[in-house]
């Protein structure tokens, strides 16, 4: 008899099969029974069709209110008019007029293919469809439709719904009974039913009630696995060896506190201690640093690496632009003074070496860097990507410090704590506020410290929008703004979301790329319409979002620079910024931006995080509908870091009542990162809320909503512990314990396959 690992040909058949694979990546029975329903219909349910969406492909269950079978230009054209009470749709048929005796009036059935508009009105061309036998049909009727509950799958055009029920019904026919992984006495105390049971309930319920337990069920299995496969990293880190490193008093770390012109923050002084704590123990610190835009990260961060170079190690910060990184050296070497300047004439004795490594030095810096690096000399050594390169060699690397986690994978910030001789302590940070149960998911073997309070002297943020379809006077308004706010001695930034008007001609440096903004485009709108789609996965706005804006031509930096230049801000200095200039001009423009030298920084999102200048209080977002919350909150923390009021104006040619504008309302209505970050992750897929965090884990979540399964998750979590406290190796539960290791090996494969 099949089980879950036969592959699919053995019980549909090898050209059913291969349509199967080719068009849904389905191969074995396990993973067909995996493609869940998306929902279920109860006999005589009709779908809205008001709620289609234009281009998606679509199974309708709808009655057939009128058909038309008339001749034009020399061949038939039958038209079925299907209706569900409020609104009507055609199915269209060429040269097929023997349809028209089983296709009649009254008749309901399932009607599947790609929803298209003609004449304004929705229609399916040579669609698939199965008619619901009538009453005089009994036999086929309890053959095909017995169930009151009709499940209807994610589909393809080859393969629609009702096909892909009858692989499931094949396959569940003929299916070895399933053993379970759970634990009984566990699987009894949540009241779940047997994983053989629930994969039959979910499929072919009698009840929704059956199906939503079914459903439960196998969610939370997609939920433990994941907690136990980080419960398990969390024991494999505290079981590893590091080199403690404690506070000492009287030294480097003493010294830099005692120039800072500003006090800690309470909430910088609890998460100093939480890492000092951490740092003090032979095991490594493994903690996610979190907070909102000018909370004090940065000056976290240092402390914690000079505890480490005060220690005798070193301090290696993973920035993901070269920008940013540049900013680090500037911003680190500016509150470290002379302490950064460790063996050049008039240093502080007790100071240490702070150098930059990037991959656009020159050769001759790269070698005196790496040289530097591998002597200890460097203490601090703050880079891009370049860091993780071959011939980067630390000689005691003590501390690992990932800016902007979210930027990098698990592979990429294991492949520099890899460098260490000994384990290295770990602090990520991330000023993307993250909700606990995505922290709980994501980043579930990492301790969590939370900066909320921001430092005194930072000021209000004012945000509005400047729709200019409705309001282009607006946008003569916003460049009048930024002059006057020159006017006063301030800077402004004016943010585009491409580099050049030719989109091929995008070049990538590292991650540091305005084609990023691109795939932001294509991710947040697809996010977006996810937000606005019912069960069926229509819109409820009955517009393709993505395919309507990607019609109106992005902003450029390289057009608009100059464009500003010579028309509404001539007489001000304005200047160019993208990754695609050299390091060098990158590093002069910035420099001489927060010397003031330039009135107007016109760049892509090279300058979404990190870049601090506190004279800068006015920022235009052009496109800003192509940006995702979050990035339009780490935008915008670019202004009011001064004393000087913020003002953030969201330039965008959307409509009112879309997704993308209320996106953008959000931004403007509130300044609570946290709250944004919320409504961001509602709006995107699974796999992106997960991106590259758990590279073995998107294909294995199905169900699982990190949001929406709060407490299922916390249940989960909470399991997880209890099971690895009581049997590290899950010893006691071979079933589950050969679950979890397959989820692992799926991780490492990923991890060998990108490595």
């Amino acid at each position: 008899m099949p089980n879950l690992e036969t592959p699919l040909k053995a019980v549909v058949g090898d050209r059913t099969a291969k349509v199967l694979e080719k068009g849904l990546g389905l191969l074995t029975v396990g993973d067909l029974l995996r493609h869940y329903p998306r929902r279920y219909v109860e006999r005589g349910e009709l779908t809205d069709i008001s709620k289609l969406l234009e281009g998606e492909e679509a199974t309708v269950l709808a009655e057939i209110s009128k058909v038309n079978l008339r001749r034009a230009a020399g061949r038939t054209i039958l038209e079925v008019i299907l209706s569900d009470g409020s609104a009507t749709m055609t199915l269209t048929f060429f040269n097929q007029p023997w349809r028209e005796k089983e296709l009649r009036v009254g008749r309901t059935g399932l009607f599947a293919g790609k929803v298209g508009l003609f004449n304004n009105r929705r229609q399916l061309s040579h669609p698939d469809y199965e008619l619901i036998p009538d009453g005089n049909d009994v036999d086929e009727a309890i053959e095909k439709f017995a169930d009151r509950f009709i499940a209807v799958y994610p589909a393809i055009s080859k393969l629609p719904s009702w096909k892909i029920a009858k692989c499931v019904e094949l396959a569940l026919e003929t299916l070895d009974h399933i053993p379970d992984f759970l634990p009984d006495d566990l699987r009894e105390d949540l009241g779940y039913p047997t994983l053989d049971s629930a994969h039959r309930s979910i499929h072919l319920p009698e009840s929704r009630e059956e199906a939503d337990l079914a459903r439960e069920r196998l969610t939370f299995d997609e939920a433990l696995l994941l907690q136990l496969v980080l419960a398990k990293r969390r024991r494999a880190i505290q079981e590893l060896a590091a080199t403690p490193r404690l506070v000492r008093s009287g030294g480097l770390l003493d010294e830099f506190e005692s120039r800072l012109p500003w006090s800690y923050t309470e909430g910088q002084r609890e998460v100093m201690r939480e890492i000092d704590h951490d740092l003090a123990q032979s095991y490594p610190m493994h903690r996610l640093l979190q907070g909102e835009v000018g909370s004090g990260k940065t000056v976290v961060a240092l402390r914690a690496a000079l505890t480490v170079v005060e220690n005798g190690g070193q301090a290696a910060i993973l920035a993901p632009t070269e920008v940013l990184a540049q900013q680090h050296l500037v911003t680190i070497r500016k509150l470290l003074g002379d302490l950064a300047e460790s063996g050049t004439l008039g240093s502080n004795a007790m100071g240490t070496n702070v150098l930059l490594l990037t991959g656009s030095m020159s050769a001759s810096a790269k070698r005196e860097a790496l040289r530097d690096i591998a002597s200890g000399e460097a203490g601090i050594v703050i880079g891009t990507h370049a860091l993780l390169s071959v011939g980067v060699e630390f000689k005691d690397l003590g501390i690992v410090v990932v800016d902007e986690q979210h930027r990098f994978g698990v592979e990429q910030r294991d492949a520099l704590r890899n460098k260490a001789i000994h384990p290295p302590h770990l602090l990520v940070m991330t000023a993307t506020p993250i909700p606990r149960t995505v922290a709980m998911t994501i980043f579930g073997d990492l301790d969590v410290s939370t900066l909320r309070t921001l430092p005194s002297g930072r000021a209000p943020i004012q945000t509005f929008l400047i729709p200019t379809l409705e309001k282009p006077h607006y946008l003569t308004r916003a460049w009048d703004r930024i002059a006057e706010e020159v006017s006063k001695g301030h800077q402004a930034y004016v943010v585009a979301p491409r580099i050049s008007e030719n989109a091929a001609e995008e070049e990538i440096e590292g991650i540091d790329r305005l084609s990023q903004a691109d795939q932001e485009l294509a991710r947040e709108l697809s996010q977006a319409s996810k937000v606005s789609k019912n069960l069926d996965g229509k819109s409820l706005d009955g517009k393709d979002e993505a395919s309507e804006l990607s019609k109106i031509p992005l902003t450029s930096v390289e057009e608009l620079a100059p464009r500003l230049a010579l028309g509404p801000l001539k007489g001000l200095k304005v200047a160019p910024l993208h990754g695609r200039l050299a390091a060098d001009e990158k590093e002069a423009t910035m420099t001489a931006f927060s010397n003031g030298e330039i009135d107007v920084l016109v760049a892509t999102t090279v300058i979404e995080v990190g870049v601090d200048v506190p004279n800068a209080s006015t920022m235009v977002v052009m496109d800003a509908d192509r940006f995702g919350v979050s990035q339009l909150h780490q935008l915008r923390g670019r202004v009011g870091r001064g004393g000087v009021p913020g003002l953030c104006l969201l330039v965008t040619n959307a409509e009112y009542e879309t997704p993308a504008m209320a996106r953008l309302e959000a931004v403007a209505g509130t300044l609570d990162g946290f709250e944004l970050a919320r409504i961001d992750l509602e709006q995107r897929s699974e796999g992106d809320v997960l991106g590259s965090a758990q590279s073995g884990t998107r294909s294995h979540l199905r169900l699982l909503r990190v949001l929406r399964d709060e407490d299922l998750i916390e249940r989960a979590r909470e399991a997880a512990i209890t099971l690895i406290d009581a049997d590290p190796e899950l010893i006691r539960s071979p079933q589950l314990a050969v679950e979890v290791n397959s989820l692992m090996a799926q991780e490492q494969a990923s991890f060998v396959d990108k490595g």
